[in-house]
């Protein structure tokens, strides 16, 4: 992330000061919504016929024999019988949702810092620790998971339109499935799922800022002791503890792999819950399976197909979480102004 360090204000500042501190606050949270907007549309250009595949492998139903042997298996049906294209059904409420996820989570964790900040618990003018990062990343999910479950609800039910048994699904259109939903399960129905979606962001993008933080500081101590010249009294090239931390831009690979570290923790820790989720998103709203709780669908998958159902898709998703959060974050500092491309 860019925003690794606060600004270092004073203990009393005149009101001026105050002002302009406060104007800064409101460019750099505008600036957050906008870039990580942006940097959201790009990441989910990439991940999302993995995301389909993911979606497909998770809602195959309880009984039957499965229909896919696995993420290439369903890469090869999902061509043969829809086309490359149809890997992208339903992108443009994803997209929708995909601009309004990461900027909030660019914001949510904005808000989070300031909150440590004004308990007290942290000075404006020392980086935060590790510990208070992850802190911040699952206030963000937390607050993120009310704006992403209605669109995520949206987006699974075009991925895998209910259909009877024997005749071929058509998928709805969003404006379809916003109707039936609200017909049948009213306002509330958008947040089926919602149990699902707190613990998936909120335990997921902790790691999701945390992990990529932890890497970013990392790679500075690496770089500080190979750029550091030796010394009789720093034989090996060891950063010292009385020079401020280097808090420069890292370079673009170190970047990207940084961020990629970030997507593939995010997906992998919490992926059971992302899988209750997307069965209850997928099955008819008028239908029985749709008044089933999260606890209580966890319980139907364990008993059906244990641990590895809830992992159903794990594999293909953390491999294209991967180059997508590193090019969200790319993107994102880059916008920042804080990327160097060496």
């Amino acid at each position: 992330m860019a925003t690794a360090t606060a600004a270092d204000f004073t203990s009393n500042p005149p009101a001026p000061a105050l002002a302009v501190k406060s104007k800064e606050a409101l460019v750099d949270a505008m600036e957050d919504i906008v870039y990580g907007s942006i940097a959201g549309v790009a990441g989910k250009y990439i991940e999302y016929p993995f995301d389909t595949v993911k979606v497909r492998l998770q809602s195959q139903p309880d009984g039957l024999p499965l229909r896919y042997t696995g993420p290439l298996d369903c890469f090869r049906q999902s061509i043969r019988s829809d086309g490359f294209l149809g890997l992208y059904r339903g992108i443009s409420a994803p997209l929708v949702g995909a601009a309004l996820e990461t900027s909030s989570l660019f914001f949510w964790e904005r808000v989070g810092r300031e909150l440590l900040f004004t308990s007290t618990l942290y000075s404006r003018s020392e980086p935060l620790p590790l510990s208070a990062l992850w802190l911040t990343g699952a206030i963000s999910g937390a607050f993120t998971s009310l704006v992403l479950t209605p669109i995520e609800l949206v987006k699974c039910k075009i991925q895998v339109p209910a259909s009877a048994p024997g005749t071929v699904a058509i998928a709805p259109r969003p404006l379809a499935v916003i109707r039936e939903v609200f017909r049948h399960q009213g306002l509330k129905g958008f947040w089926h799922g919602q149990l699902g979606t707190l613990i998936r962001e909120t335990g997921g993008c902790a790691a999701w800022f945390g992990s990529k933080e932890t890497a970013t500081l990392l790679f500075r101590r690496w770089n500080a002791s190979t750029s550091s010249p030796s010394s009789p009294s720093n034989p090996q090239n060891l950063p010292t503890t009385t020079s401020p931390p280097d808090l420069s831009p890292l370079p673009l690979w170190q970047q990207a792999v940084a961020g990629a570290t970030a997507g593939m923790s995010y997906n992998f820790l919490f992926f059971p819950a992302d899988t209750i989720k997307s069965r209850m998103q997928t099955v008819a709203a008028n239908s029985t399976a749709a008044k089933l709780r999260f606890w209580e669908e966890g319980r139907a998958i364990w008993k059906v197909y244990g641990v590895r159902g809830l992992y159903r898709g794990c594999g293909i998703t953390v491999a294209r979480s991967g180059p997508s959060s590193a090019l969200i974050f790319v993107v994102f500092d880059a916008l920042k102004g804080g990327l160097h491309l060496n």
